[in-house]
């Protein structure tokens, strides 16, 4: 029987606010039933292990941070804006609940030196998409080269996100400014 969407919904609420803010070790999945409120054989009904759930609530955070990075895109007024939206989007959802918390992409890699293989495709995903958005945005503006700055603004981008981990507060500015500039140079 598969787990009822309501209940997969808090499952993946409560997985989502406790590994990404507590850490996937430091947090007993006992811990997240109790969260939301479900028994550990609904759990298991949806989900093998722990490792899944994280893998679930990883992917379903992804599409949420691309449905934000699409919606910045088609804002952007040129090429350019669109290539460099992905800023935008960072900003717009820092201000969700779930982009209130450091990047859970990060954490978990840090976490996670030898992933489990559900784990890993999802964190392989992120970085694919991330890599493949901004080639496609950069090819417009830079040509050939798109590529190799694509792969210089994933720096930018993840390095900023790291940032965020130090200190909260670290708004896009610095990062946009140092893309703004790799774009120029290209």
């Amino acid at each position: 029987m598969a787990m009822r969407p309501g209940t997969e919904q808090k499952l993946l609420d409560a997985a989502e606010e406790l590994f990404f803010t507590h850490g996937i070790a430091a947090t007993p999945i006992d811990a997240v039933l109790d969260r939301a409120g479900i028994s550990s054989a609904t759990l298991y009904r949806g989900y093998a292990s722990k490792e899944a759930l994280v893998a679930a609530a990883l992917e379903r955070r992804h599409d949420d941070w691309l449905a934000t990075w699409d919606r910045a895109v088609e804002a952007a007024p040129d090429d350019r804006g669109r290539l460099l939206a992905v800023f935008d989007a960072l900003d717009g959802y820092r201000t969700t609940a779930a982009g209130s918390r450091w990047c859970a992409f990060l954490g978990t890699a840090a976490e996670y030196a030898d992933a489990p293989a559900e784990v890993h495709a999802v964190l392989d995903r992120e970085t694919g998409a991330l890599r493949t958005r901004l080639t496609a945005r950069a090819a417009p503006v830079v040509g050939d080269r798109a590529g190799a700055l694509a792969d210089q603004l994933l720096l930018v981008v993840s390095g900023y996100l790291a940032m965020r981990l130090r200190d909260p507060s670290v708004g896009t500015a610095t990062a946009r400014a140092v893309a703004a500039a790799l774009v120029e140079a290209a």
